[in-house]
């Protein structure tokens, strides 16, 4: 089956609008409001974001990850791709446009698991962005392996209007800070394997016994930034309605929602990619030392090239991930997307690095986003899972498409496909030597 990331002409005009909407009118906001995205909107920040977000639903962009039942645009992955390697150009495009992480995710597993009720009290807010949300799931002893994490949630109570009592501490907890309610994986039921002994439970932000104990920011963050929260689930209580989906179903849940937000990540990736490429071919044309601009030197056009030449293989992965999504074939997309988790932190991390070194001293101050790039290049290799973890997990699912060969050789060795030929055509074409060039 061919692939075919094509749309139609009226999409590309959609596109179009993005792309200026973003640069003329999202991007100043990167400098009025630094760090401020996540926060929650005073009168000041809502006089000018409202009729930003206002603008994007009247142009039909609003919420692109989700379908019409649900207030979105029922785009599909390929369209979302392509509309989110434009919004990760600014840390303010997912929030004008309704599409930012946490809350992207945390939407889908409710939408898709959670009782009505539950929709009603959460949802809504989280697609009008007038409420954050936060995932807690990584522990202080384990975030990659959920084998070993310790956080517990036992009935006080038989039948199934019992209340959960949840204990336990949670690392890196993003926006738990500013947060309206929180999405908690906790084991329910340690005799058996996690992927059937986990739960997910929804608790709101303010309730008895959850603390934040620690906040911490990544090196280099605005201080106006919620930070990552080190959350202590001190005897939280919560009624049987707490329970998103059904008890023991906290793994897939889980997997659902890692999966989706490791795509969107490598999609918002490709914008800020894309945006440290164009920063050093500017600055390279614009820059003279020894006689000329640095676009005329060798060593900065390998710059530039090799950076392209990494960028195209990772957009066309992301986009080659999200075409096996739209077309049902999600199992082979997980591969996919673990190829989409590892490329995006390498693709960063190295084309920030060149751009810094094009920019020189001034890459390196806050006056450019480039270390912003670099360190979310970074942080993508630990978030959502750590980079060798996903190898790992990669090569694992790709050698199952393969087979032992037999015999002590090679199947590909020229004798062994010698002997095959011969076995095959010998009684057509008389003997065949041992060698091409044999007498």
């Amino acid at each position: 089956m061919s692939w075919d990331f094509s749309t139609e002409p009226e999409f590309e005009k959609k596109l179009a609008w993005v792309r200026e909407f973003v640069r003329e009118e999202v991007e100043p906001l990167e400098v009025l409001f630094p760090g401020c995205e996540f926060l929650p909107l005073n009168d000041e920040r809502r006089r000018i974001v409202d009729p930003l977000k206002q603008q994007v639903r009247d142009n039909g962009l609003w919420a692109p990850h989700l379908g019409p039942e649900l207030g979105g645009q029922g785009f599909g992955a390929v369209k979302l791709t392509l509309i989110n390697e434009i919004l990760g150009r600014s840390p303010w495009a997912p929030i004008v446009f309704g599409t930012q992480a946490p809350d992207t995710g945390n939407a889908e597993i409710i939408a898709r698991f959670g009782t009505q009720d539950q929709k009603d009290r959460y949802l809504s807010g989280l697609l009008s962005g007038e409420i954050f949300s936060c995932f807690s799931m990584t522990e202080p002893q384990g975030g990659a392996d959920p084998r070993v994490f310790t956080t517990r949630a036992v009935r006080d109570g038989s039948g199934p209007d019992a209340d959960w009592v949840i204990t336990g501490r949670k690392y890196f907890s993003s926006n738990a800070s500013v947060a309206s309610f929180f999405i908690v994986v906790a084991i329910t039921d340690p005799d058996v394997p996690v992927h059937r002994g986990a739960s997910t439970f929804l608790i709101p932000a303010g309730t008895e016994g959850l603390h934040l104990e620690a906040n911490h920011h990544l090196v280099g963050a605005d201080p106006h930034e919620p930070g990552h929260s080190l959350v202590h689930y001190d005897d939280v209580r919560v009624g049987a309605d707490a329970l998103l989906g059904e008890p023991g179903q906290g793994f897939l849940i889980l997997q659902t929602r890692l999966a989706g937000g490791r795509l969107h990540h490598a999609m918002r990736s490709i914008g800020m990619a894309q945006r440290a490429v164009d920063m050093m071919a500017r600055r390279a044309k614009s820059r003279f030392t020894q006689g000329g601009p640095l676009a005329d030197k060798q060593l900065v056009q390998e710059f530039v090239a090799d950076s392209y030449t990494e960028l195209i293989p990772f957009r066309l992965t992301v986009l080659h991930a999200a075409w096996l999504i739209d077309n049902g074939d999600e199992h082979a997309a997980r591969a996919e997307i673990g190829a989409c988790k590892i490329l995006a932190s390498q693709v960063l991390k190295s084309i920030a690095l060149r751009a810094i070194q094009v920019h020189g001293a001034l890459g390196l101050t806050d006056q450019l986003p480039l270390v912003n790039v670099l360190l979310g290049g970074i942080a993508l290799g630990l978030a959502d899972g750590p980079t060798e973890a996903h190898k790992v997990n990669l090569a694992r699912m790709l050698l199952k498409g393969y087979e032992a060969e037999e015999g002590e050789w090679p199947s590909e060795m020229l004798d062994v496909r010698r002997d095959a030929a011969r076995e095959k055509y010998g009684a057509l074409v008389g003997s065949v030597p041992a060698h091409p060039h044999s007498p």
